[in-house]
């Protein structure tokens, strides 16, 4: 007796194929914003140290020659105190480790939600589990990633660019996914 497909059994077929695209969606976006918001960790962690070393130094050089003979009149101290009270404040309305941190963060939470939503189309979709729990798995997804978005640091532009870029070279593939050659 040959087998038929059934308008039932297509419709099922159709939903499932619909359920692992919004799984695949679901990883993509999260890869975007999981390397952007590495990006942006790493722009914020390299500003916080181009803008606290110079002042680290320059106060200590401006402690330095308020006590010594060279400058007598205290003007070099008096300007180099001036910069480090500049970069002082910067950093601190910047506030770039704070920023890296929260960006760090970020960029772990969307990581660990791309991973989930790998294996959710990769492995789980492929199971015996029916399209109502498979909907719910990816509802549940779907929720966590709109909770990511609400809490996490909004991505600037050119982080998303660099994030592009970098996944576009290939740099977020994995070995295992490519072609034996």
């Amino acid at each position: 007796m040959p087998s038929q497909t059934t308008t039932g059994e297509t419709i099922a077929s159709q939903r499932k194929e619909e359920i692992v695209k919004e799984g695949k969606r679901i990883e993509e976006s999260s890869l975007y914003s999981s390397k952007a918001h590495f990006c942006a960790a790493a722009l914020w962690r390299r500003l916080h140290f181009y803008l606290g070393l110079p002042a680290t130094l320059l106060a200590a050089v401006a402690a330095a020659s308020a006590f010594s003979q060279f400058d007598t009149g205290h003007s070099v101290g008096g300007w180099i105190s001036i910069c480090v009270a500049a970069l002082s404040a910067l950093s601190t309305f910047l506030n770039p480790n704070e920023k890296a941190a929260a960006h760090f963060v970020a960029g772990n939470n969307f990581d660990a939600l791309q991973s989930k939503a790998r294996i959710f189309w990769t492995v789980d979709c492929r199971g015996n589990d029916s399209d109502q729990v498979l909907t719910n798995r990816l509802k549940d997804l779907a929720e966590e990633k709109s909770e990511l978005n609400r809490k996490s640091p909004q991505i600037p532009r050119f982080a998303y660019i660099a994030a592009k870029k970098s996944i576009q070279a290939g740099e977020a593939d994995y070995h295992v996914d490519k072609p034996a050659s």
